[in-house]
């Protein structure tokens, strides 16, 4: 059930490994998580699963450009809303990502993640976050994982000035607000206006969102200086929710002063 303290969370297991759906049920051994079910496919897992014990949670195997496993995740957004999809994978690439995210899916985790990320990244799901590994971004800034075709016209990046599609791309570098004012030679207090109004033409909550909507729309990573700023890192993927992100998250819409 959800919305209280020291809740048991249901969670329902889809891997065609039994070896591995056993090694979950042994990892997920924790009062956060009860493992009610686990099943080979997802058509499996609907005739286990009826209205009356839909598990807070599924956690599905994904192989990348797997079409059915997708438009199995739509379906399942569709049966289940109220219902979080986390998506395990061996595969780490930015269009996958993009991809089940665009398909409905809460998290997108690598298997090779330890198993304290692990139940973490599922709490964070289960308040309402979208996860994925640290190291995509870093990622991304070094070339290692391709990128989604960029926008063929300005419409798909909602309006955004060329300024706040800069301040996007480090916030895929994983950049605080003080960094990315160095690294762009402007006020903490500018990025913060600027970081505002990007919230409010996106419809994000907050940083993380914003993260997440940058990389569905093939939006890349800035490039990184060599002024000594830290390497770049996944803001969507942390125990919990900055300061700064809190902040912004409320104050899209305030008066800004004119930014350069």
């Amino acid at each position: 059930m959800r919305g209280t303290d020291m809740q048991t969370f249901q969670i329902f297991l889809v891997d065609p490994s039994q070896l591995l759906r056993e090694g979950l049920r042994k990892l997920l051994d924790d009062p956060s998580f009860a493992v009610t079910g686990e099943a080979a496919t997802v058509a499996e897992a609907l005739t286990k699963i009826t209205p009356d014990n839909t598990p807070d949670l599924m956690l599905v195997d994904y192989s990348a450009d797997d079409k059915q496993r997708l438009e199995e995740i739509k379906s399942l957004r569709q049966r289940m809303p109220k219902m979080r999809v986390v998506v395990l994978t061996d595969v780490l690439s930015s269009v996958s990502l993009a991809q089940c995210f665009d398909a409905g899916a809460d998290g997108y985790l690598v298997k090779n993640i330890s198993s304290a990320a692990l139940k973490q990244s599922l709490r964070l799901v289960m308040i309402g976050e979208k996860v994925f590994p640290t190291n995509l971004a870093s990622l991304l800034v070094n070339g290692k994982v391709e990128a989604r075709p960029a926008p063929v016209n300005d419409a798909g990046m909602a309006g955004l000035s060329e300024r706040e599609i800069q301040i996007l791309q480090c916030l895929l570098n994983g950049y605080p607000n003080k960094v990315i004012a160095h690294h762009l030679d402007i006020t903490e207090s500018t990025v913060k206006v600027h970081l505002k109004g990007i919230l409010r033409k996106i419809r994000a909550t907050n940083r993380t969102q914003a993260a997440i909507w940058a990389l569905n729309r093939g939006l890349g990573a800035a490039v990184t200086n060599t002024s000594g700023n830290r390497p770049g890192v996944s803001v969507a993927f942390t125990a919990a929710r900055s300061a700064e992100e809190r902040t912004e998250a409320g104050a899209a819409g305030n008066g800004a002063r004119s930014a350069r």
